[in-house]
């Protein structure tokens, strides 16, 4: 299966159909600056809560932080429209191409704030939502969503079709519902309902690993894309090489060790730059553990106490050298 190698949302134009999924304490800036680069169609910032963006928060800023990255998106999440809306133009004139509204997170903490998928429940308040936020810039608005709150309201389609009569111009619907959480395996054709209910493009997302499943998502649901998350982590070249595969139709090569280990490193000395340095080491223990699986795979030969020090070492010096050690190794291949 191929898919064009363009899309248009509203007035932005895509080289590419696969998009880094905006994940919290996940894809910092330097993460998906290392991931467009690589070929990633889209990146998402992590979720912006919108009265602390608004009102000057530092870790909003640095969530929102966009600086070297072509069209970057920053998603905001809140309750009340009048934040929403601010919130939106303050991404615009730092510099965003799209503003993405988050209604499919499943956090407690932002459920529980009637904020996320929690406005899956509401679908008036959700739209106003929308109406404020599209009416207060002039860049394209989209949105992501879940199937619904639980398997008894799958409403994403009449979310969906409010969404586009207000103005937005696509939509990412992660196949679960909010009750589901992580658990069991996204529903890619329950997509298709909301791909059936309107016009804008849409976008799935939830469980693709690989080009081959990124092929079946798109089979499945009739998505005009795949967004793909929890696998980019340790890979930020993934999304990139899956978007080169959906427009080729063949899988890509990753990039070599070398490269592979460049972009690690250039991942952990960017963290420390932008968070200093404690603040820096304690965000990159997540990244250097996937990274260290990536540099580890199919090699039994690499000591594991070299990558547990590199997870617990504060003395970046010593954990350079190690992604460094940990990269030089070429992994055992059964004849």
């Amino acid at each position: 299966m191929q898919l064009p190698s363009t899309l248009a949302i509203g007035s932005v134009s895509l080289d590419g159909r696969a998009f880094l999924a905006p994940m919290s304490g996940v894809t910092d800036h330097v993460m998906r600056r290392i991931a467009k680069r690589f070929g990633a169609s889209l990146v998402i910032s992590e979720m912006v809560a919108s009265d602390d963006f608004v009102q000057g928060s530092e870790e909003s800023r640095l969530r929102a932080e966009g600086g070297g990255i072509d069209q970057h998106v920053v998603q905001i999440a809140g309750c009340d429209p009048q934040w929403m809306g601010e919130a939106a133009r303050l991404a615009e004139a730092s510099g965003a191409a799209i503003v993405d509204i988050n209604m499919g997170c499943p956090a407690k903490r932002v459920t529980g704030g009637y904020a996320g998928s929690a406005l899956m429940r509401d679908l008036d308040h959700a739209a106003r939502l929308i109406e404020a936020t599209v009416a207060a810039v002039n860049i394209p608005v989209t949105v992501k969503m879940r199937l619904g709150w639980d398997e008894n309201s799958l409403n994403a389609p009449e979310l969906a079709r409010r969404a586009e009569a207000l103005g937005v111009k696509l939509v990412t619907i992660h196949g679960r519902t909010r009750c589901q959480f992580y658990k069991g395996q996204a529903d890619w054709a329950a997509i298709r309902r909301v791909k059936d209910a309107v016009s804008i493009p849409v976008i799935a997302n939830g469980d693709c690993h690989d080009l081959s499943d990124a092929k079946a998502m798109v089979s499945a649901s009739g998505a005009d894309g795949v967004m793909i998350g929890r696998s980019a982590l340790g890979k930020p070249w993934l999304v990139g090489q899956i978007a080169r595969g959906l427009a080729d139709g063949f899988e890509m090569q990753a990039p070599d060790r070398g490269l592979r280990r460049d972009a690690a490193i250039e991942h952990y000395e960017g963290l420390l730059a932008a968070m200093g340095i404690e603040t820096g080491v304690r965000h990159a223990r997540k990244h250097l553990a996937a990274y260290a699986t990536d540099a580890g795979a199919l090699d039994e030969e690499q000591p594991t106490e070299w990558r547990q020090e590199l997870v617990t070492t504060s003395r970046p010096a010593r954990v350079i050298e190690l992604l460094s050690t940990l990269y030089s190794f070429e992994p055992q291949r059964s004849a």
